[in-house]
């Protein structure tokens, strides 16, 4: 099957989003298919507003329609929402394409942490983007019961994997800092509520492994807190396996494929019972879930390391790809029903009359 992807996140950036979009596409191949891709890499882009380490390709809608036209895809796929992926939406109506979306990004939620916008405002724009695909693919059970409340349909689960060769405990690892030596790995911005980890009061040493438009502000803020920068493969798989527990104070992913990592390297987990963690972490067994992030961390430190790789040993890539496969539709069979806009008016107000 030939597989048309479109997504604006892509690399040289490194997030879940990323891995996951790059791995399925190497399982799609390895099973056969073949899987193209239109990404920003190689178009112009723009920094995006205070987060200028993403790059935007902007106003490329006749580069989009031109693509999907040349590629004709048996599947399409539609990775994010942002300009690529609506210019592929758009592109994809015109020409009576049938496609799919996925929902990796609580952006309602980025957003008000950042400006204050209402959330409803933002998930009305979700909504119309999703609501023309055939299918959403999400990662969690959580996700999946908020969007339908939030009035999103045909959502279907797509689950994600662990290179559990690469993240593995390694006994032999013995970092230079005085322990409990805590972790986190991620992007440093305020969505991430990096901060949270910074100020727990917590004995050991705490690690923030990344970086992010917050990573300057914290720096200078939290001097005992080490910040390594970016560290990827042999070096990153390292640190997590040398560290006690791993600290997940997001509120906002959908997954949070890094738990899986750090789990696979023996890892457990803190965090706070939000998505992503409520779904992805065993309370009390592969990690410690706890409105107050400090209480988490101590109780996750007396977990077994031996359940926490358990766990992950049963996330693979090839069983998430699969799903992703099942979850496709044909471009070329009958277009979903479009609601018309006073159906859309009376079921936003229905919503709103909904206790």
């Amino acid at each position: 099957m030939r597989i048309a992807v479109v997504t604006d996140a892509w690399r040289p950036q490194t997030n879940g989003v990323v891995t996951t979009l790059a791995r399925t596409a190497e399982g799609l191949r390895a099973l056969g298919h073949d899987v193209v891709m239109m990404t920003p890499e190689g178009l112009p882009t723009v920094p995006c507003p205070s987060y200028p380490e993403i790059r935007l390709a902007l106003f490329q809608g006749r580069r989009v329609a031109a693509w999907l036209a040349d590629q004709r895809p048996e599947a399409l796929h539609i990775a994010t929402e942002g300009p690529l992926g609506l210019a592929a939406r758009n592109a994809a109506l015109r020409a009576g394409l049938r496609f799919t979306t996925s929902y990796h990004t609580q952006f309602p939620k980025y957003l008000r942490a950042r400006y204050p916008l209402p959330e409803a405002w933002t998930f009305a724009l979700l909504r119309y983007f999703h609501g023309a695909a055939a299918r959403t693919m999400v990662g969690t059970e959580a996700v999946r019961r908020e969007l339908h409340e939030r009035g999103f349909r045909h959502l279907v689960p797509w689950s994600r994997g662990v290179d559990t060769a690469l993240f593995r405990p390694r006994p032999e690892v013995r970092l230079p800092y005085p322990r409990p030596i805590l972790i986190f790995v991620g992007r440093v911005s305020v969505e991430k509520s990096v901060e949270d980890f910074c100020r727990a009061e917590v004995a050991g040493t705490k690690l923030v492994v990344g970086g992010g438009p917050q990573l300057v502000e914290l720096r200078q803020r939290y001097p005992s807190v080490v910040f390594t920068g970016y560290k990827y493969g042999e070096e990153l798989a390292s640190l997590f396996a040398g560290s006690d527990c791993f600290v997940f104070p997001s509120r906002t992913d959908t997954f949070g494929l890094v738990m899986l990592e750090a789990m696979a390297c023996g890892l457990p987990v803190a965090a706070y019972p939000v998505t992503g963690p409520i779904d992805v972490v065993r309370n009390d067994r592969t990690g410690c879930l706890r409105a107050d992030l400090a209480a988490a961390i101590v109780a996750a430190l007396e977990l077994d390391r031996a359940q926490c790789r358990a766990q992950a040993l049963e996330y693979r890539w090839e069983n998430a790809t699969r799903e992703f496969l099942g979850n496709l539709v044909e471009a070329r069979g009958p277009l979903p029903a479009r609601r018309t806009l006073r159906v859309r008016i009376a079921a936003a107000v229905n919503r709103r009359r909904s206790p």
